[in-house]
């Protein structure tokens, strides 16, 4: 003996309306163009750059990374550096208490972010030639 079986789908309840209260608009409602629209970003103008601190290269001392001499002129301000082994233009930044950005600057000859300097490269540390 077989058996088949068809489902036959149930009939959903309609549910019934209820009436809601139409909402009165009052005086501090804002107009439908006032609203902000969360998919569209509000747009701020970006603030004036702040320049980056210039002076004299300070030498905090050698540290792993920036191991090699630096030369002083008359008045003894740093004036430029020797890269030596294992040095990296980050930390010969660091040691002359100069931001890496105004380093860059001050050597256009450095490729890109600076990852690609060389032994006996001489690296500029017055900040005045860059006025």
């Amino acid at each position: 003996m077989t058996v088949t079986f068809t489902p036959s789908p149930a009939a959903t309840p309609t549910p019934s309306p209820t009436p809601s209260p139409s909402p009165e608009p009052t005086a501090t409602e804002e107009p439908a163009a006032l609203i902000p629209n969360p998919e569209v970003p509000n747009l701020v103008p970006n603030a004036e750059p702040v320049p980056l601190p210039q002076g004299p290269a300070v030498d905090l001392g050698v540290t792993p990374g920036a191991r090699g001499p630096a030369v002083a002129n008359a008045a003894g301000a740093l004036v430029t550096y020797t890269v030596v082994e294992a040095d990296s233009f980050f930390d010969i930044a660091q040691r002359f208490n100069i931001p890496v950005q105004l380093l860059l600057t001050m050597n256009p000859s450095v490729p890109g972010l600076g990852e690609r300097i060389y032994l006996q490269q001489i690296i500029n540390l017055d900040w005045t030639t860059t006025r």
